[in-house]
């Protein structure tokens, strides 16, 4: 049985590289496309108190003509106001409290030894006025129905018949008890008091406010509140011909698009809506794998990158899919600016407004007013991309979140007075969902975190990390390597001020040099700068004193893929000598042993050579700074010549054939090298002197 290789799985992502980038695309398609809305989209864009400038509108059928929200409102206002709040006469009130009435009245006309004889007739009297009390009803006054004065109209609900009534026309308890004292008919103070005492405990609320029924009738009522005010019949103009869109018109448009985007629903075709988004989204994937092979080879080329590209838009479009579907209250709330933020941080301006603005012109296909999505969207990720030039700083983010929503503001209000032509008729809270959009862009900076260490792509933010001269793998190089160190902060400085002059990443440059030479921790006595005494080189021979210099480059790169560093920075470690000889060695094995057939390939670095202006840079500075170590005389003259020699040097050995950088670019580079080298080692300009 044949045994798979290793690392057989990297050989065929090479070999099927190319189609795998048609895998992905097709693939990207179809997700977006088969979660898309599949009705028609209705083809006319207007907007209120704007110019109609397509064709008359004949209508192709009829339709009902909806209320505005603001009229519904005002319906449910009214039919609120005009039901009247319901109470339930309870007669059994009645019964309890004329049993009881009766009952402690003996007892009270015995306790109080009033005269017998008079009883049975106040007795009478008494209860005949309690039920003509409670037969007028007693209501307990509820304050929220009080809100146009102290009396208020109710629907009295008694046996099952429903009569309107006013509280002035009942007793409350306050009034029954007067009542009960006016129409009481006795001279003795003694009875009176005593009926009014007993009384007083008997007189309750029968008019009982019935909360949940007249929740009921209300909903009931609201349920049947008209939608729709008047109808267009098939064949009638809706709008003509340059037009101007009033309240009327606009109103006719809006009915005429609900019944459209309806009707479709259960007619159109879905097969060819499918057809018609795969053309769009397919083409849109398409633009962008043009531009990307036009004009970002690096990207098209690795399959890792642009599967990140073709998942953002995926996302993107798939949570736009996901809010249309469950009617997400508003499409604002989708933070579309996030796509520019995290492209632009993890690639370049170019390519994040090129993104942003393919994902936006697919969702104009499926939003209401689209030009005016696409306006938002479009200066607002423009905006975000513009305030991040690059993230250095957390706060930075914060402060593009502020732009962004300036740029929503701005758009918002300019739109507003278009279409108003009034700031009193504004409705501000139609932007409160710009504001939780741009909250929810902040989650950019976990994303990019996420993106780093799934898809290996380093940002801005990283190479800050990594440049901190504290984090472990530094720490540990300072402490077996001091020499090595030092000369790693020197090159960093040199490189970091040359590529800032000519262009390029200066963080990705700074973070090369500081770990470039990392591997010389495994043997840091082997290594001048490190080296206090003897030489432990005189002890060996040539040939294996170069590879104990060589596989410092090795090493370097087994120990920062330990801890999991970038590849962009390992690049620097690899590419730093190119392919150059350890000539020292070198030309000693030839000077003492000249009779001896020795393969020059022993003392040459495995390469490759660098390949852009950050590791070109990085190679001339090394190879500057670590010359300039050995200069007895370090003064203006020997500086210039120096680095004039080394850096002509590795033209001659053709180590910078592959990176990008220009004759200009290396003229600036000797200057800065040249310059900073003199700071270094404090080289004064020599003054005339003075007669």
């Amino acid at each position: 049985m044949a045994k798979i290789k290793k690392n057989s799985h990297k050989l065929l992502y090479r070999k099927y590289s190319s189609n795998l980038k048609y895998i992905m695309m097709v693939v990207c398609v179809l997700v977006v496309t088969l979660y898309l809305p599949k009705q028609p989209r209705f083809r006319y864009e207007f907007e209120k108190g704007k110019t109609w400038l397509n064709k008359d509108l004949i209508s192709p059928f009829s339709f009902a003509i909806l209320k505005t929200p603001q009229q519904i409102d005002a319906d449910k206002k009214s039919v609120v106001e005009n039901i009247l709040p319901i109470y339930q006469y309870k007669d059994e009130i009645f019964k309890e409290q004329s049993e009881a009435y009766l009952n402690e009245f003996d007892v009270k006309w015995k306790s109080n030894t009033l005269n017998e004889a008079d009883k049975e007739v106040n007795r009478q009297r008494s209860h005949q006025l309690l039920k003509a009390i409670y037969n007028r009803g007693v209501i307990d006054i509820n304050p929220k129905h009080q809100r146009d004065g102290k009396y208020y109209d109710f629907s009295l609900l008694r046996n099952n018949v429903s009569s309107k009534s006013n509280s002035q026309d009942v007793f409350t308890v306050e009034t029954a008890l007067a009542f009960l004292r006016d129409n009481l008919k006795t001279d003795n103070e003694a009875v009176r008091k005593t009926i009014i005492d007993l009384s007083e405990s008997h007189v309750k609320p029968n008019l009982i406010f019935d909360e949940a029924l007249t929740a009921t009738v209300q909903a009931n009522a609201l349920k049947s509140i008209s939608t729709t005010k008047g109808m267009v019949q098939k064949g009638e103009l809706i709008v003509a011909n340059e037009t101007v869109i009033d309240e009327e018109v606009y109103q006719k448009l809006v009915s005429f698009r609900e019944t459209y985007d309806a009707q479709t629903k259960s007619v159109g075709d879905d097969k060819l809506v499918f057809l018609g988004q795969v053309l769009l989204v397919g083409f849109i994937v398409t633009l962008l794998m043009v531009f990307l092979f036009l004009f970002r080879k690096d990207i098209y080329a690795d399959n890792r990158q642009l599967s990140l590209l073709l998942l953002v838009v995926t996302s993107m479009l798939l949570v736009l899919t996901w809010a249309i579907k469950f009617n997400l209250s508003n499409l604002y709330l989708i933070p579309f600016c996030i796509v520019p933020i995290i492209i632009r941080i993890l690639f370049d301006t170019r390519l994040a407004l090129n993104l942003h603005l393919l994902v936006i012109l697919i969702a104009g296909f499926f939003v209401p007013n689209s030009f005016e999505f696409v306006f938002y969207q479009t200066t607002a990720g423009m905006v975000a991309i513009y305030s991040i030039k690059n993230l250095v700083k957390r706060e930075q983010l914060l402060i593009s979140a502020s732009f962004i929503l300036s740029a929503y503001f701005i758009s918002f209000l300019g739109i507003a007075l278009l279409r108003e032509g009034s700031l009193l008729h504004i409705e501000w809270t139609n932007f409160l969902p710009f504001v939780f959009s741009v909250l929810l862009s902040l989650l950019a900076y976990p994303l990019i975190y996420a993106f780093e260490r799934v898809f290996g792509i380093t940002s801005d933010v990283a190479l800050i990390e990594l440049t901190n001269t504290n984090n472990k793998l530094l720490r540990e190089l300072a402490f077996k390597a001091p020499g090595t160190f030092q000369h790693s902060l020197q090159v960093a400085n040199l490189a970091e001020a040359a590529i800032f002059k000519i262009g390029g990443n200066a963080l990705l440059v700074r973070a090369g040099a500081l770990y470039h030479d990392v591997g010389k921790m495994e043997n840091p006595q082997y290594f001048i700068e490190n080296q206090t005494g003897t030489s432990p080189h005189d002890k060996l021979p040539y040939e294996q004193s170069a590879q104990i210099i060589i596989r410092h480059v090795h090493k370097g790169i087994e120990i920062t893929r330990k801890y999991k560093l970038p590849e962009s920075v390992i690049d620097f470690i690899r590419t730093h000598h190119g392919n150059t000889r350890v000539d020292y060695f070198y030309q000693s094995f030839l000077k003492n042993s000249p009779e001896k057939f020795i393969d020059e390939n022993i003392f040459r670095y495995p390469g490759p050579i660098p390949f852009s202006k950050e590791t070109g840079v990085l190679m001339l500075a090394d190879s500057v700074e670590a010359a300039s170590r050995s200069l007895k005389n370090p003064d203006a003259q020997h500086i210039n010549d120096l680095v004039e020699r080394i850096i002509d040097y590795k033209l001659e050995q053709n180590q910078l054939d592959n990176c990008d950088l220009t004759l200009k670019d290396l003229e600036t580079i000797k200057l800065i090298f040249k310059t900073m080298l003199m700071s270094i080692y404090h080289v004064r300009v020599d003054y005339p002197k003075t007669v």
